[in-house]
């Protein structure tokens, strides 16, 4: 097995993939984004490096012999003015910078690009544990009524639609009525709107209803950005009333996976994977 390099921004999904290394006795070393990278990382093998730090991260892979990286986790935009570059970093700025300005999914491209000029193969997430994607089908015993399937094919269509428009991955739609668009603020803090909406407007504990649904953008780089969702967002689905979560099989990262069937489960939500749409 190649020695992977995991770069871990903040969220749960870095220190899964870290377990996962551990357990399946596959070298690797951990770049811990400072600020960012969740505490419990630090009991892997690894180095606290700042973000902007390109040649320390660079040069601290290629001394512990990595082959592969994987980027990982929440990495929040930077402010550029204040980021603190190395001589690598400082070269490298101008081109970032110029990418950020086309939108997200060309930043990424741009960061990848700097760490394979140097010989790294990276690996996607769901390539480093390919049983965190979401299967076709259901998760779990719930399964969604005739009634809901009018919100998942609009669900699916909006977040979609958003997708290729390079704003988000997720929309929120019930009763035929699109309630919440994602944007910068995560599936999480959307669903937390949607929680606060009047009871008219979607379901409650006792009549769920409404559907989310998680899509990728049709430029997104997969290796770096797949959708995901976790415990949280399949509490906060609850919170907001809504009947399940639908998201496209193999393009959806499903985190601690037996945990959030069951809870789903226990909540009365379903988790629907359906076929990819054709590009």
């Amino acid at each position: 097995m190649r020695k992977l390099g995991l770069i871990a921004g903040g969220g749960a999904l870095p220190s899964v993939l870290a377990e996962q290394c551990r357990a399946a006795g596959r070298p690797y070393f951990v770049v811990r984004l400072l600020g960012m990278a969740d505490p419990s990382l630090a009991d892997h093998p690894g180095a606290d490096i700042g973000i902007a730090e390109l040649g320390k991260a660079i040069k601290a892979l290629k001394a512990q012999k990595c082959e592969t990286v994987c980027f990982a986790g929440v990495v929040a935009r930077p402010d550029f003015a204040s980021l603190k570059p190395d001589m690598r970093g400082l070269a490298a700025l101008p081109g970032i910078v110029a990418a950020a300005r086309q939108g997200d999914d060309g930043l990424l491209r741009r960061v990848l690009g700097e760490f394979e000029k140097d010989g790294f193969v990276v690996e996607g997430a769901h390539e480093v544990l390919a049983e965190l994607t979401l299967p076709v089908g259901l998760l779990g015993r719930i399964a969604p009524s005739d009634a809901h399937r009018r919100d998942i094919e609009r669900a699916l269509q909006v977040a979609r639609e958003l997708g290729a428009m390079d704003v988000g991955q997720g929309a929120v739609v019930c009763d035929g009525l699109v309630l919440a668009l994602e944007a910068q603020e995560g599936t999480d803090a959307m669903l937390r709107r949607v929680a606060e909406l009047p009871d008219a407007l979607r379901g409650s504990p006792g009549r769920m209803k409404g559907v989310l649904a998680k899509a990728p953008k049709p430029i997104q780089e997969m290796k770096v950005d797949m959708p995901t969702i976790g415990l949280g967002t399949v509490e906060w689905a609850a919170r907001a009333g809504l009947a399940g979560i639908v998201g496209e099989a193999g393009r959806l990262l499903v985190l601690d996976r037996d945990q959030a069937i069951a809870l789903a489960d226990d909540l009365g939500l379903f988790i629907l994977g359906v076929e990819a749409k054709a590009p």
